[in-house]
């Protein structure tokens, strides 16, 4: 029953980046179909955060990740996870990731250390 729910999930995350891509891809750069493909194990809300391959960085190249941001939709967020996201952006090496907030998702930072 799991598996077939994610398989659901993964068709209604494709479905709906698919149709947000169509405008985000035009504005904000990249390949949403080879970022789908190459990407999609490394940002998938279950599972451990681990570092992106090579494949999946090559499909991010010249993607505008503050851009793709705005497209964000709650319906995103909850299939996949946006920490990951922006871990597998920042591993990837892209520029100017964002460090306030993606979508509706405010990104956290470690309290300063009290030396």
């Amino acid at each position: 029953m799991a598996t077939r729910y994610l398989g659901f999930a993964t068709v209604v995350l494709t479905a709906s980046i698919l149709v947000i891509g169509i405008y985000a891809q035009v504005e904000c750069g990249g390949n949403i179909p080879s970022i789908i493909s190459q990407c999609k194990r490394f940002v998938e809300k279950d599972g451990p955060k681990i570092p992106p391959s090579k494949p999946c960085c090559a499909a991010l190249k010249g993607a505008n990740v503050p851009c793709y941001c705005k497209y964000v939709t709650p319906s995103i967020e909850s299939i996949i996870s946006i920490d990951k996201a922006l871990y597998v952006a920042k591993t990837c090496q892209l520029q100017n990731i964002p460090t306030d907030k993606c979508g509706s998702y405010v990104i956290h930072h470690p309290a300063p250390s009290m030396a």
